[in-house]
């Protein structure tokens, strides 16, 4: 399996910018579709973007669309999720997750290996 480390989180004022990392090791990176996760306080684990294993293919929850933007570079085993526009209502802890191959699935249920988080917090 691979493993997962993100990075990139912080406290930002509303209306700013993050980007997150998430630095795989292991088994080959590029045979991994990935995801972004999140979890609020108290709520559940809830889907944030997901891109295919090539690149080509990224997927979106509604609340993030047009805001945030998920990217890879295969040769480096990294994933990023690029955050504009931030709202309170994105503070949470933000999970990476690896899936053989899910499709852009929303479940976390799909994914088969968890990084330990990176705590987001947006101030308004």
């Amino acid at each position: 399996q691979v493993q997962l480390v993100e990075s990139g989180g912080g406290l930002v004022q509303a209306g700013g910018s993050l980007r997150l990392s998430c630095a795989a090791s292991g088994r080959a990176f590029g045979t991994y579709d990935m995801g972004w996760f999140r979890q609020a306080p108290g709520k559940e684990r809830e889907f944030v973007a997901a891109i295919s294993r090539s690149g080509i293919f990224e997927y979106y929850a509604d609340s993030v669309k047009g805001r945030f933007t998920i990217s890879r570079v295969n040769a480096v085993n990294t994933v990023y999720l690029q955050m504009n526009s931030l709202k309170p209502e994105d503070t949470a802890v933000y999970y990476c997750a690896a899936c053989a191959s899910c499709g852009g699935s929303h479940s976390p249920n799909e994914y088969l290996s968890w990084g330990q988080g990176t705590q987001v917090t947006v101030s308004s």
